[in-house]
């Protein structure tokens, strides 16, 4: 029997994609991306189906742009039009530092310490290795050494218990708040999956009562996550798979008209999510999966963005302005 592929955590993948991205001045060609660099290299089938890895790499480009890392995306060369073989890369100069900014010795020494995080504040073994490969291919590269860690993005609370129940197969319980509702429901389900979509995560999990399976944020969730001591027989299929497929189905449904005003950093951003076109000038039409979440976003922006479309999205977005508004005096 061949020996079990290690999971790479998601956080290791996405630093040695940034990584890879980064050591290249003509970018790389998602192949060499998935056959090279740590977190895909080892589910990467040569000659074989890797449509889930394809998608997996489709979500973490829109997680690192979601953390402000310019990600672009260009033709190869000779190949102008060519969206089979387009190549991406992080341009060196729009992700370091202004040259303006400095660190003392001792501010140097708490970043290096918060860099420890991803185990090294450098090029770890392993993003080493995918380099070197790299240069196997002929392709052109410098090894970028990172003096400062990366935004982390810290998991919720209820995924390690989540995770464990998983691995287990057992059925738990946990109070979860809707937005709208006053007060948490608690609600038993049996895990199925946890994935990852639009930098957020989502636990899929089938109700043995109604035998419907749902889609839980795990962000509302409000209570520890206790087992109930009951397991269950999990079921036939890929359900990380039909967990996304049923989370891009109500991305692509759900769109948004919003306004916003040139050169600003809204402008900037929300031109830079996925499945973003531009209706006319000035104005963009934005995907979403949950409407109080991205009403969250928008309003964050405050006079940069009006939303045009739908109603309950503006709806939503002037009630957190007039919120602030009011909590400001």
């Amino acid at each position: 029997m061949a020996a079990p592929i290690a999971k790479v955590p998601v956080e290791e993948r996405l630093f040695s994609l940034v990584l890879a991205l980064l050591a290249t001045e003509t970018g790389l060609t998602k192949n060499e991306i998935l056959s090279t660099v740590q977190g895909y290299r080892q589910r990467y089938k040569a000659s074989g189906d890797n449509a889930n890895l394809e998608r997996q790499f489709e979500r973490d480009k829109d997680d690192i742009r979601d953390l402000g890392v310019p990600l672009e995306t260009i033709d190869s060369p000779g190949q102008v039009g060519n969206n089979q073989n387009l190549r991406y890369r992080i341009p060196r100069g729009a992700y370091e530092l202004p040259g303006d900014i400095s660190f003392s010795a001792e501010e140097t020494t708490l970043l290096n310490l918060a860099a420890m995080v991803w185990r090294e504040g450098s090029l770890s073994a392993e993003s080493r290795r995918a380099v070197m490969k790299l240069r196997g291919l002929g392709i052109v590269s410098d090894e970028p050494v990172l003096g400062y860690a990366p935004r982390l993005r810290v998991r919720d609370a209820a995924f390690e218990p989540l995770r464990s129940a998983l691995e287990k197969n057992a059925i738990v319980r946990f109070a979860y708040l809707k937005p709208g509702e006053g007060e948490a429901r608690v609600r038993e389900v049996a895990p199925l999956a946890l994935v990852q979509h639009q930098g957020r995560w989502h636990l899929h999990a089938l109700e043995p009562g109604t035998r419907l399976t749902k889609t839980f944020l795990l962000r509302r969730i409000v209570s520890q996550v206790t087992s109930t001591g009951a397991t269950f027989a999990a079921p036939v299929g890929d359900q990380t798979a039909q967990a996304l497929a049923e989370l891009e189905e109500v991305w692509d449904s759900h769109t948004a008209e919003v306004e916003v005003t040139a050169s600003s950093d809204a402008a900037a951003r929300l031109a830079k999510r996925r499945g973003t076109e531009v209706v006319r000038d000035g104005v963009l039409r934005l995907h979403y999966s949950d409407a109080n979440i991205f009403a969250d976003e928008l309003a964050g922006y405050g006079p940069e963005v009006l939303v045009l479309s739908p109603p309950v999205l503006r709806a939503a977005v002037r009630t957190r302005l007039s919120t602030t508004a009011e909590t400001h005096g």
